[in-house]
């Protein structure tokens, strides 16, 4: 892409320079740093998906409840993806960030509402300290109005992206009826929310980093989504906030991690709530995490369902599309303010919307 610096993106500034100090625009001030001597070794809730359908569902959709309320992460094991499907996704995403940088660069944009764009940290347009990451993001519901914008390089892509992001579909629509249950509503209630409905993929690349204990992959942060269904491989670099300490989530292998986002918390007028989690990086080995971001459609109206509201318990959020509330979420820098803040009903929050 004509004009962009040979090093924007952070892989190419790490293999073109023998790099033995953090660049300054990476470093956090102290107050901020992930003090990773501090984070504890944890386990969430592993649940076994493979009788969703049979006999046991309402115990399965119990354990999610649970999960849901308790922590706002779980895993997932035997949960109908193939492990081709996985293998050929997180190969396909290796191959991608090999690519020479004029490849890359091809998708390269700093501008947040592009439905496809390669880019750097978070939100370079309103960072002060960049984020140790590279990333391809994608939109990919309806898959046929977006697969056209989607890189063609690896010769792979389209097709291992688009069979992986029919599965994570597939997935996330059988969680998100369990979800629905666990609250007490109709199975298909959460769904019918969702206007027609919306899904995005990124493709998140951390290098290894030589002074980890400086930076972020990405800060703590809560996620814009419905619910999160995340791949990673093999390296460890996932943790989670639990009763306000830090705790480091390694990887399962053929499991999925899922996390509920902002707008389930919304729906479930704060039953469920959306966890600050962050991606801390190491100085050995490069890392890629797929997360898959479940989401409903620009003009669909989300708020608290109406069942969950009684005197007890006043809606804690006011009704918005999810169009405004993506606007917003991009226009803030991220783990500086919650956006979920802003949405919240005039006697519980102060803030002007």
């Amino acid at each position: 892409m004509t004009g962009i610096s040979k090093t924007v993106m952070l892989r190419d500034l790490v293999s073109s320079n023998k790099i033995h100090e953090l660049p300054s625009h990476y470093i956090r001030p102290i107050t901020q740093r992930p003090n990773l001597q501090d984070v504890s070794r944890d386990s969430i809730p592993l649940i076994d998906l493979h009788d969703l359908y049979g006999p046991t569902r309402s115990h399965i959709v119990q354990k999610i409840g649970r999960a849901c309320r308790d922590y706002g992460f779980f895993q997932v094991k035997n949960h109908g993806v193939p492990e081709s499907t996985i293998a050929n996704m997180i190969h396909t995403a290796r191959d991608y960030f090999r690519l020479p940088e004029e490849e890359r660069l091809k998708s390269y944009s700093d501008d947040p509402t592009k439905t496809t764009r390669a880019g750097t940290s978070f939100n370079v347009r309103k960072e002060t300290v960049a984020n140790w990451r590279d990333f391809l993001r994608l939109h990919c519901y309806p898959l046929q109005d977006y697969i056209h914008e989607w890189p063609t390089n690896p010769a792979s892509f389209r097709d291992h992206a688009a069979e992986y992001c029919r599965s994570a579909r597939w997935l996330a629509l059988e969680l998100i009826e369990a979800i629905s249950e666990s609250l007490g509503l109709d199975r298909d209630y959460i769904s019918r929310q969702l206007g027609k409905h919306g899904q995005h993929m990124a493709l998140n690349y951390y290098p290894p980093c030589p002074q980890p204990d400086l930076t972020y992959g990405l800060p703590g942060h809560k996620d814009l989504s419905l619910i999160t269904v995340l791949l990673q491989d093999e390296v460890p670099g996932l943790q989670v906030l639990r009763n306000g300490h830090w705790f480091a989530v390694d990887p399962v292998p053929n499991t999925f991690i899922i996390n509920i986002g902002d707008q389930m918390q919304v729906l479930s007028n704060d039953r469920y709530k959306s966890v600050l989690h962050r991606a801390v990086v190491n100085c050995e080995k490069d890392r890629l995490s797929i997360p898959t971001f479940y989401v409903p459609s620009p003009d669909a109206v989300i708020g608290p369902a109406p069942a969950l509201v009684t005197d007890d318990e006043p809606a804690v959020y006011r009704n918005f599309t999810y169009g405004e509330y993506y606007d917003k979420f991009w226009s803030i820098e991220l783990a500086k303010e919650d956006c979920l803040d802003m949405f919240k009903t005039s006697d519980l929050s102060n803030s002007a919307i």
